[in-house]
């Protein structure tokens, strides 16, 4: 063993799971190749209808229930951490591919020189992901300069944090979307030790979804839901409308310069009426 495998700290990789057969083996396969090893991985299965579990059980993991009852994100993530036995605590759902064997040391290296610190990989869009699922990707990751003009943005979907400090500081275990920002957000306010939110570009995986309309609309709901209770936005329906018009451009101008994404021209305003009228009716609620 040499000496920086010595200094590395224990690593408790949890892996969230639900009908992702097809890519759940690929998943486990990027995460055991990584240098330093996992301690250890933990896959929590949500009842899965196909056979993610028995494609996971192919792979040295352990298995783990989540609690009984109605889904909570964070009452299964609070559950997972508390099973963990690592020093550090790295997130990544089970149909978010590691690209390369560096992803778990890119994204834990910041946690070696911060305690308070909570980082997020670089996701990559899935080959067969559309132009305009492309270009968001693009936008909401890559080198992180449009992220980093927003009000707040932070995905679990593949992130780590010490342990430690969400021992100390749990998830809400009663929202329902967005426990992920929710607890970032608010431990990123506070004024003692405030956590520190690092986005790590070199760390990268590969995950993206085409969501038809109608699971766009109950995402963007959801999200709008849990925007109003975290960062207590009052709802307008025109802001929606202004910001709608305003990705549409985008839109646009990103697929006019690509042939390949003629097609989706129609569908622009489209999603993003569906979105943002969604979040409006989220917010609402």
């Amino acid at each position: 063993m040499s000496e920086a495998q010595k200094d590395w700290p224990r690593v408790s990789v949890l892996v969230r799971a639900y009908n992702d057969e097809a890519l759940v083996g690929k998943t486990l396969e990027g995460i055991f190749s990584q240098w330093p090893r996992p301690f250890e991985v933990i896959v929590c299965d949500d009842n899965s209808k196909d056979r993610t579990r028995e494609v996971a059980a192919k792979f040295p993991v352990k298995f783990f229930e989540r609690p009984d009852g109605p889904y909570k994100p964070g009452r299964t993530l609070n559950a997972l951490v508390r099973e963990a036995k690592g020093d550090i605590v790295v997130f990544n759902n089970s149909d978010a591919i590691p690209c390369d064997s560096h992803w778990l040391e890119e994204l834990v290296r910041p946690l070696l020189a911060e305690k308070f610190a909570f980082t997020f990989a670089n996701q990559l869009p899935r080959p067969d992901a559309t132009m305009l699922v492309k270009k968001d990707s693009e936008r909401a990751f890559g080198d992180g300069k449009v992220q980093a003009t927003w009000k707040f943005f932070f995905s679990l979907a593949s992130s780590a944090t010490w342990r430690q400090n969400l021992i100390d500081v749990p998830f809400d275990e009663k929202i329902q979307y967005s426990e992920d920002v929710e607890w970032t957000w608010r431990n990123s306010r506070r004024k003692d030790d405030p956590i520190k939110i690092v986005y790590c570009p070199a760390s990268r995986v590969e995950h993206s979804h085409n969501y038809t309309l109608r699971a766009l609309a109950r995402r963007f709901r959801g999200e709008g839901t849990a925007d109003r209770e975290i960062f207590g936005d009052s709802p307008s329906l025109m802001r929606e409308l202004m910001g709608a018009a305003r990705e549409t451009l985008r839109d646009l101008a990103y697929l006019l310069p690509r042939p390949r994404g003629w097609l989706e021209i129609p569908l622009a305003p489209v999603r993003r009426l569906v979105q943002r009228v969604s979040h409006w009716k989220g917010m609402r609620q």
